[in-house]
């Protein structure tokens, strides 16, 4: 039983990917940190001297506190965060435990430099269909919460990265790391370039986007389902930050289908109370 105001990993690596997960915060040293320099997924480094400057931005948001081994330095950290009105747990084991058990970890180098608030910024083309609808949902769930995303006119794609330090993604052009490859689209590339194969209801996710979004539906019946609710999606919203948010909860659902319920079957006789018959059975 994990002992009070802690969390286990097993439990933690649940709770990720949901839109109600806790916020990680990684408390390791420099030195702890370049020995291994991957996050746990949805994580952000912070100076563990300095919870007062940083816990009023989470306003009651549950956190978890990482440190190196889930020592003194996450306990002092979560009671910090506690007296001010944060809910806060410690890793059981911190980010040591966690690697320990074999679950994902994101490669900092992977990852883009962040703004002056702490923030991932990214840039693609407007009008989202199913590629720039999945990444900024994966991205968001899995890498960074506080994500931002620009969706400009092709054409101005690469000016805006450059203006406002963006990384380009599902856009075409040399040096552009996160696009498809092969036939595999952005999503695949961004599951396994960031380490997330390790959360297998991401991989079985990921087939559904491909076929959604390549043209192959026929991949997984759940595919074409996908690209009718993705383009009804796009005729819903003019604004493209109305319709990410709205394809949130879509990928959502799907995500926890993926995880839990790809055995679950809908029918009238499994919704009718215990003892009761179908209509027209006559037995």
């Amino acid at each position: 039983m994990p002992a009070p105001h802690s969390i286990t990993a097993e439990k933690l690596a649940r709770l990720i990917g949901q839109p109600t997960a806790p916020r990680i915060v990684d408390m390791r040293t420099d030195a702890e940190f370049a020995r291994d320099p991957r996050l746990i997924p949805g994580a952000r480094r912070r100076r563990f001297a300095e919870p007062a400057h940083w816990a009023p931005e989470f306003g009651g948001q549950a956190v978890v506190v990482a440190s190196g081994d889930g020592g003194d330095i996450a306990d002092g950290v979560a009671a910090w965060l506690r007296q001010e009105r944060v809910p806060a747990e410690r890793l059981e084991g911190g980010v040591a435990g966690w690697a320990a058990a074999g679950l994902p970890l994101v490669p900092e180098a992977k990852l883009p430099r962040r703004d002056s608030n702490g923030r991932t910024v990214w840039v693609t083309r407007q009008r989202p269909k199913v590629d720039r609808i999945a990444c900024p949902w994966l991205i968001r769930r899995f890498v960074d919460p506080a994500a931002v995303f620009l969706f400009v006119p092709p054409a101005e794609v690469a000016a805006v990265a450059a203006r406002f330090d963006a990384t380009p993604f599902d856009v075409e052009g040399d040096g552009i790391a996160w696009s498809h490859r092969g036939d595999r689209c952005t999503f695949d590339v961004m599951v396994e370039e960031l380490g997330l194969t390790g959360f297998p209801a991401l991989e079985q996710l990921a087939v559904i986007v491909r076929g959604a979004d390549t043209g192959h539906p026929e991949i997984v019946p759940e595919a074409a389902g996908l690209l009718a609710v993705s383009l009804g999606l796009s005729r819903m919203f003019a604004d493209d930050i109305e319709q990410l948010d709205a394809g949130m909860l879509v990928y959502d659902a799907l995500y926890r289908w993926c995880r839990d319920a790809t055995d679950e079957v809908h029918n009238w006789s499994s919704h009718q109370p215990r003892g009761a018959r179908p209509a027209g059975d006559g037995r």
